[in-house]
């Protein structure tokens, strides 16, 4: 009985880690988005990984980044003139995601280390953690690197890296909580080879959703078109207008029509794809696991694309645009919640294989 009690113990502590790490992933997206919409994401100028944790002490030092502020083209052609306290106020928005990115990666290093001292965690879950590890310190480049893109010929990052640095960081934040899930014991559910692949698409359409909605974001485009359900004098714009840079595939990317019209019709077909699934979980009698994840995926997705409306209509105002960011998360959420549920489960439970505290620390 110890034994089975001290599992369960080093199990708790790695669920309310990986949940403590998933909340600061999560505030970290709406600080990264208020960031954006703040245009405070390129006040810092400089990557400093370690030093950069501290911000301006003295007046020589703020008057030394806001030199370094004031050498980029977005100040030049956006923001020229612009006061000291003004600037203050986009460099601490900047700051601030930055230090929480320091904070996330201490917070997940430190207990993993600790848990592997531990051998609390080894196989399959070991690997698994080790993965996110790696995910997390390629965000950091990521990061650096979106930045980069906005100091010397743009005003902006570009759509195309702010769009990577946050689908990863939403990719963290999923396998994340698919981890915690293969740490739960619970019945295995039988459901339909359809239902286990729908759900599965249901999460594949979410990322690509997130991905438009990174483009939208990093284009402005949400602050054009700003009509529902017609887009451009119709639901469907004209051809010409959609397609009209060469090559074609580049409108995907930066024609903020055809990237605003693509983010439209995902989440209509994101929206039917979830409606149908529920409706195949309670038909086939998928049992009430999935049917109530079904639609709760459903309720979401539904007050997601309301959310989504409602920021076009009004012009993207911040308080509606970070709840729709917020939402977000919680579709992708219930999106790997239900993806997992139905994912076949290996035979072997991904939970930590313990060593005894008593060989912990001995030599073999």
């Amino acid at each position: 009985m110890a034994g089975i009690s001290a599992n369960e113990a080093q199990l708790r502590a790695v669920r309310v880690w990986l949940v403590s790490v998933a909340a600061l992933i999560a505030l970290m997206v709406l600080v990264g988005g208020a960031t954006r919409l703040t245009e405070s994401g390129l006040s810092i100028v400089e990557w400093k990984p370690v030093t950069g944790a501290l911000p301006p002490l003295t007046e020589a030092q703020w008057t030394q980044a806001f030199d370094g502020y004031k050498t980029i083209p977005q100040y030049r052609e956006l923001n020229a003139g612009m006061t000291l306290d003004e600037f203050k106020t986009i460099f601490w928005w900047e700051w601030s995601h930055r230090l929480l990115g320091r904070v996330i990666g201490a917070a997940y290093l430190l207990p993993f280390l600790y848990f592997l001292w531990r051998g609390t965690v080894s196989g399959e879950l070991g690997r698994r953690l080790w993965l996110i590890f790696g995910l997390g310190g390629l965000q950091g480049a990521v990061g650096w690197w979106m930045v980069a893109s906005g100091l010397s010929q743009r005003v902006e990052v570009s759509q195309y890296r702010l769009a990577t640095h946050l689908v990863l960081a939403l990719l963290i934040f999923a396998a994340i909580v698919w981890t915690l899930r293969r740490l739960t014991d619970r019945p295995p559910v039988t459901a339909t080879v359809r239902l286990k692949i729908t759900s599965a698409v249901l999460l594949v359409l979410t990322f690509v959703q997130l991905y438009f909605g990174a483009l939208v974001a990093g284009l402005r485009a949400g602050r054009v078109y700003n009509t529902w359900p017609d887009i451009d004098g119709g639901f469907i714009p004209s051809a010409d207008r959609l397609w009209f840079e060469t090559p074609w595939w580049r409108n995907l990317f930066d024609n903020t029509l055809t990237v605003q019209f693509e983010h439209r019709m995902t989440a209509y077909l994101l929206f039917a794809l979830a409606i149908a699934h529920a409706i195949d979980a309670v038909r086939s009698r998928a049992g009430r696991p999935v049917i109530v994840g079904a639609w709760w995926l459903v309720a979401a997705i539904t007050v997601q694309a309301t959310l989504g409306i409602l920021t076009l209509l009004h012009q993207v105002p911040i308080d509606l645009a970070l709840t729709h960011q917020a939402v977000a998360i919680v579709v992708l959420t219930l999106a790997v919640l239900q993806a997992e549920r139905l994912a076949a489960r290996r035979t072997e439970r991904d939970q930590p294989k313990l060593v005894p505290a008593s060989h912990v620390g001995q030599a073999g």
